[in-house]
Order: C-alpha cells, then structure tokens, then sequence
C-alpha cells in the first residue's frame, strides 16, 4: 500500500505461449483482477527470426471474452465459429468464449517469410454471470474505427468502452475499458476513470503516477476511481484499463474461466473428450495440462 494513488504494483511473470515468452501480469496472488479483465499478458517485444513463427495451436475457452491488440506485428487468428482473421497494430479482436470456443493465434506464410516483430496486448474479459453460456463470437473492429483522443503532449485510442468522453463501436457485455496512449516525456495527463477499479500498464518508457515512479513492464493498481496524475518521465507508451468490479467471484482452469467449480470440472472433461468444436483448417490438439 503507498500513500499516493497506487494501490498495488505488479511485474510481469514470464511464461512460453508457443515459440516466445509472454509477460503475465493478471493474475497473481496479490491480485486477481482489475474489475473485469482477469487476464493480461503482454506478448513481446521480441522479434522472430525468418523460417519461425509464432504457433499457438488450438485450445479452449469458457466464460469469458479476449482481447488481442497489438503494437507491432500480426497474428493469424482462427477459431471453431469459422473466423479467419490477421490482425495488425491497431486493431483490435474481441472473442467471446461463452458456453465454448477454440481457437488457435499463429503467424502466416507471409510473416513468416521475414524476421516478424511482436508486440502486443492479450486480455480475458470474466463474463457477467448471465451471459457466462452465451453462444460463442467473434468481432474484428479495424483501428481506423477506434476513436481517438489528444491533449497536451499525448494522443490515443480507444480501443474498447468509453474513456475521455469517446466510445469504441467494440461491443463487449461488461461495462469496462480499455485505451492505448502515448505521451511525451514531460506530459501531464490526469486520469480520472469512472469505473470501480482501473490500472496503469506500461507498454514502453516510464511514468510516474501522483509522483511514484511505475517502470517499464509494470501494472500500476489504481487505488479507486479518482485516479491519479500520470507523468511521462521520457516517451512513453502506457495501457488503461479496467471497469466495474464482478459482484461473484471467478474460478479459474487454465483457458476456463466460471462462477462454478463444477463447470470446470465439465469443460475439462470436455476437452479432454474432444467434446469441444475444431477450428476448421487447424487439427493439431493442445493436450489439457495437470498443473497449469
């Protein structure tokens, strides 16, 4: 606890996704959520060399919704509902999990014809209760249909909810958040959410936050929702996100996510069974692993 508007800073723990090392911010035993967003990994910076790419081979979800958005890059996205989709910098893909989807996130022949950079952002959305079996979905929105926002030595988008008096036309079924920001060493932003719990991740550069300094690769807990003046100590790159708190507590299995145990238990069974829909034009099968 500090005395200023951080509640709470959290360091990435690497982990391999298939081929690279991700930083996994959320969750951790210090926190497991930053209102809804139970999930947040940042994938690179890194660069993979010509002839490799990046192979995460199809797997499973229930229960919540990702969020994918990249910085540098392209990820082939495919999934059990038929979607075919590459997304580049700027865009974002929301994947509503539900009552089950696979998919799987590989780079494609063209990528993979070069040294492929990659950097980028990827989220789960917990559901609300009622829409945690929903039919499974997925919606691409193109960065040229995310607003924008400026001020004194910073700009941005907005990728998903409303912030700074701009809504993205991204769909979600939380109420929650979700911008990508760049400031200018020097620039002042207060930022000022109003949703119960929000959170400051620093892509690139460094801030401080009413004073308190939050490096590279660091989540900054925001404390309750007046939030906080955020200062760029150089250029910097930094993600907001957040939204209001889930009123049930979440249980989580590896790719599953519910507010039932027992549901766990069945998706398990399920994809161990091979219950669960393939994506169609990726047959590889991810094995359900003992101790995630």
């Amino acid at each position: 606890m500090t005395d200023g508007a951080i509640d709470l800073i959290l360091l990435g723990k690497p982990r391999d996704i298939g081929g690279f090392d991700v930083r996994r911010l959320l969750p951790q035993a210090k926190r497991r959520a930053v209102g809804p967003f139970v999930f947040l990994d940042h994938m690179g910076p890194t660069v993979i060399p010509a002839g490799s790419g990046m192979d995460v081979k199809p797997h499973p979800h229930i229960g919540l919704a990702t969020v994918t958005y990249l910085y540098e890059g392209a990820i082939l996205h495919r999934d059990s509902v038929g979607s075919v989709q590459e997304i580049s910098p700027g865009d974002v893909n929301l994947m509503t999990a539900g009552c089950g989807i696979t998919h799987s996130e590989r780079s494609s022949d063209a990528a993979r014809a070069t040294d492929q950079a990659v950097n980028g952002l990827q989220m789960w959305v917990a559901l609300p209760a009622e829409d945690e079996e929903m039919a499974p979905a997925f919606s691409h929105t193109p960065k040229a249909l995310l607003p924008l926002v400026s001020g004194a030595g910073w700009r941005g988008r907005v990728v998903v909810g409303e912030l700074f008096g701009e809504t993205s036309p991204v769909v979600t079924r939380n109420r929650l958040f979700f911008g990508d920001l760049q400031l200018q060493a020097g620039a002042e932003l207060a930022f000022t959410p109003a949703y119960d719990e929000a959170a400051v991740y620093v892509v690139s550069g460094s801030v401080k936050i009413d004073g308190e300094r939050v490096e590279e690769g660091s989540l900054a807990i925001l404390k309750d929702r007046e939030g906080g003046l955020i200062t760029a100590s150089g250029n910097t790159v930094i993600a907001v996100l957040g939204g209001d708190s889930l009123p049930e507590p979440r249980h989580m299995y590896w790719n599953f996510v519910s507010t039932r145990k027992q549901r766990l238990e069945q998706a398990k069974d399920d994809w161990q069974q091979q219950a669960f829909d393939k994506v169609p034009g990726d047959s590889e099968f991810t094995l359900l692993p003992e101790h995630p």
